[in-house]
């Protein structure tokens, strides 16, 4: 008998330590486009697995000071895998979100200078969705949403792995 609870025992403690992935995106991209000054521009991938890439064009990991600073070499690719509580709080910020109804486009282009956000979400039903937000302030969901997003240049350790 005791053999028996010591199995049902164990076997409990190993699927409680499996954390199968059951995230229904199979695809997060996220582009930070140019403004008409410093703002980052670069491009973050995020896969399932935790896997992410950064293609980092200006500012992404720099600061800019000078006009001249636009004229430099592209930051260059980097990659790195999200620490498991900023990507559950990334799937729990998606999640709250209501993806498939928001508008496909937020902004006012009567503003001439302001940067444009590109969310494309690829669910693992094979659907997607692409959300335009020039000025970043579609909802206040998706501002905290792209918040995140962009600070998890600062909060990770990226690796460069190419120019």
């Amino acid at each position: 008998m005791m053999k028996y609870i010591f199995f049902l025992l164990s076997m409990v403690f190993v699927l409680s330590c499996a954390t199968p992935n059951t995230s229904k995106y199979s695809k997060i991209e996220y582009n930070a486009e140019a403004c008409f000054g410093f703002c980052p521009i670069f491009k973050i991938t995020v896969n399932p697995d935790r896997t992410a890439v950064i293609d980092a064009e200006r500012f992404t990991f720099t600061e800019g000071r000078s006009k001249d600073d636009f004229s430099g070499p592209k930051e260059g690719i980097f990659k790195t895998t999200i620490k498991q509580p900023d990507y559950n709080k990334l799937i729990s910020l998606l999640d709250d979100l209501d993806l498939k109804n928001l508008k496909p486009y937020y902004g006012n282009k009567n503003v001439t200078d302001l940067p444009t956000a590109h969310l494309r979400i690829t669910f693992t039903d094979g659907s997607s969705k692409h959300i335009e937000d020039y000025g970043k302030g579609g909802t206040e969901k998706l501002d905290e949403l792209y918040t995140f997003i962009e600070n998890l240049r600062k909060t990770q350790t990226w690796t460069k792995v190419a120019q």
